[in-house]
């Protein structure tokens, strides 16, 4: 069942404002324009993911009673499909909604091909055709605050999302980075190992994914350009928090003295104060 949560963080904002953070919510929708196997798909991959259209309307309700936009981290549909692609859009034309990528909304068969940039780009065109924002990089700020969105969900920061998280900093504003993959911090990844067989982190050490299967080292190991942003996220004062998801659950810890990182559920709305 969906549930609210509320947080507050301290940014130094020029007045207080609320954002609804959702994520996550894995729409499993699909039909016969997108043929017999599409449909299987929807079926099998619906029972795990029952409980997407009240967190969505939960969202809506709250969001429109305080005035307050959507953020979501990714995920919000489980795979490509005309059905799900056209419900998306539905939510998004509805609502304020501003959508850093997950790894699923590229996704043609869950779990059918290694996740690479050749794999992302050939949905990514039709997927991006229903947000208004660039699901990939993306800056808006509110009351003084940068909200810089990056799509991290293959494990990965590329160049051009790095220039655009160099240029926002520059700008010396508090800022907030939201991104579908949470960072490296042990206790979060001690959590994810007990129940999995890697950590499904960003910027985990080499040597700790050395441990993971050859297929999940090579898709998670991160080289120099997230090493480069993960350092300027954690080492830049005016970053306050970073906001994410793909755990599927609640988690909130300090990344060092200054940086929040929280992760909210697929069955979460959580209504986050900034002042």
């Amino acid at each position: 069942m969906a549930k609210i949560i509320e947080t507050k963080i301290k940014v130094g904002a020029l007045a207080p404002f609320k954002i609804i953070h959702i994520s996550d919510t894995h729409m499993t929708y699909a039909d016969m324009r997108d043929g017999e196997r599409k449909v299987e798909l929807a079926n099998k991959r619906s029972q795990y993911y029952r409980g997407a259209e009240e967190v969505l309307a939960l969202a809506s309700k709250t969001s429109k009673e305080l005035s307050a936009p959507i953020f979501h981290t990714g995920d919000l549909c489980d795979f490509v499909s005309l059905a799900n692609l056209e419900r998306a859009k539905q939510f998004v034309d509805e609502n304020d909604v501003t959508l850093a990528a997950g790894n699923h909304e590229f996704s043609l068969y869950v779990g059918e091909a290694i996740e690479d940039a050749a794999y992302r780009n050939q949905s990514l065109a039709k997927v991006q055709a229903v947000y208004k924002n660039d699901i990939r990089a993306y800056a808006r700020r509110i009351n003084g605050v940068s909200f810089i969105f990056l799509d991290d969900g293959y494990y990965k920061i590329d160049e051009d999302q790095l220039d655009l998280l160099k240029k926002e900093l520059a700008a010396g504003l508090p800022t907030v980075v939201l991104m579908h993959t949470p960072l490296y911090e042990p206790d979060l990844y001690a959590k994810e190992r007990k129940h999995h067989d890697s950590g499904y982190l960003l910027g985990v050490p080499d040597e700790l994914v050395d441990t993971y299967g050859s297929d999940r080292a090579k898709l998670q190991r991160a080289d120099a350009t997230p090493w480069e942003a993960i350092g300027l996220i954690k080492n830049t004062h005016t970053v306050k928090a970073v906001i994410t998801g793909h755990l599927h659950f609640d988690y909130e810890k300090m990344l060092d003295d200054s940086v929040l990182q929280l992760t909210t559920g697929c069955e979460t709305v959580r209504v986050i104060e900034f002042v």
